[in-house]
């Protein structure tokens, strides 16, 4: 059972780009130091409230401030990148880091990414994605010549190759055959579970979903495992999730559900963003529910883990009973505004230091049964 933090990021959107790739830094440095096992990192270029558009570049800063921490993209929107491009600079990451590195892609959340790179095509995008993914290893495994043809995208390097200097040569991972691949999932019973069986890649669920949908993920991914004649495994699965700890429950509802609280801004962004694109169902507690009856506190309760170290260690397996074995748990960083950075402080060190050793304890004891 790894622990990670997954940062989309979601700041108030007058903030300045500077103060909040700090506030960011700091906090996964303390990541870092508490031991957490994994950082994550999403990746948007047309939102001031999420402004992270290299996630690569945002870890390399971290690389020799860090002493353990896995780095991972949550994720390279893949239809907005060539793949060759993809391929080449996170090869280099991944010598950079000596290996610390997992490649999460996805085709993308962002409405005005999609308008801004003309590509507001679903389903197009989704097979983006596989091909995209497929080229990329290509590269990774073969010397030149490179001879790649796809739906969308003809990669060669043919005619100017002079292997004696090395030119014409598309740069190899650290890690062979490469990092591992993980996809993002969002929607209830998504594709991509059966995509991530077929291809051996990871999932990671988002934390905005409520639990009948990070099940359904299970339900796809283990059934498509089953008819293909694999072994289903949550080993890696993430599942991400708004996550607060503190000293007693009351404490915890109150950092969740206050007016000052980021957990209450983080979800009402949330609900504005997807009910005006018509995707409000992404976050419904249930799929049948009216849309005024998923207010954001209905949502807020819905998916966010709090209480006291106790009670969390208690949701945590219960929620791990509910949604399936998933081997990794990757909190929510949420913006520091206000009383908000003591609180998500507090927050990481109980979960690491007092809840996960004993969570990891219960998912052993569960996988030895």
């Amino acid at each position: 059972m790894r622990l990670g933090m997954f940062m989309m990021p979601v700041h108030p959107p007058d903030r300045t780009f500077w103060s909040t790739l700090d506030e960011d830094t700091e906090k996964s440095l303390l990541a870092d130091q508490l031991g957490f096992d994994e950082l994550w990192l999403g990746e948007h270029f047309s939102a001031s409230t999420e402004p992270i558009p290299s996630p690569l570049m945002f870890f390399a800063n971290l690389l020799h401030r860090t002493r353990h921490i896995t780095f991972g993209t949550a994720v390279i929107n893949i239809p907005n990148h060539h793949p060759a491009i993809v391929a080449a600079e996170c090869a280099q990451f991944d010598h950079m880091s000596r290996g610390r590195f997992m490649l999460g892609v996805g085709p993308g959340g962002l409405i005005s990414d999609f308008e801004l790179f003309k590509l507001t095509d679903h389903a197009a995008r989704n097979r983006m994605v596989v091909e995209a993914v497929d080229m990329i290893q290509r590269i990774w495994a073969q010397d030149p010549p490179y001879a790649l043809k796809g739906e969308f995208w003809d990669i060669s390097i043919e005619d100017g190759i002079n292997a004696k200097l090395g030119v014409g040569f598309m740069p190899k991972p650290y890690r062979q055959p490469g990092p591992p691949v993980f996809i993002s999932l969002a929607s209830p019973s998504s594709a991509s579970a059966k995509t991530a069986a077929e291809k051996g890649w990871g999932m990671i669920s988002a934390n905005i979903i409520p639990t009948y949908s990070v099940a359904s993920h299970w339900t796809v991914y283990s059934d498509a495992c089953r008819a293909l004649g694999k072994k289903p495994s949550g080993d890696n699965w993430r599942v991400a999730r708004n996550v607060m700890v503190a000293a007693s429950d009351a404490e915890a509802e109150d950092r969740v559900f206050g007016a000052q609280a980021s957990n209450n801004y983080f979800y009402a962004y949330m609900r504005e963003v997807l009910n005006s694109v018509g995707l409000l169902v992404i976050l419904k507690p249930r799929p049948d529910m009216p849309d005024a009856e998923a207010t954001v506190e209905a949502i807020t309760a819905e998916c966010v883990l709090h209480g006291s170290p106790r009670t969390m260690l208690d949701k945590l397996v219960a929620f791990r009973e509910q949604v399936g074995p998933f081997g990794g748990l990757l909190m929510t960083g949420l913006d520091w505004g206000g009383p908000n950075a003591d609180w998500e402080r507090a927050s990481m060190r109980l979960l690491a230091q007092e809840v996960m050793p004993k969570f990891r304890q219960h998912a052993l004891a569960q996988a030895a049964e």
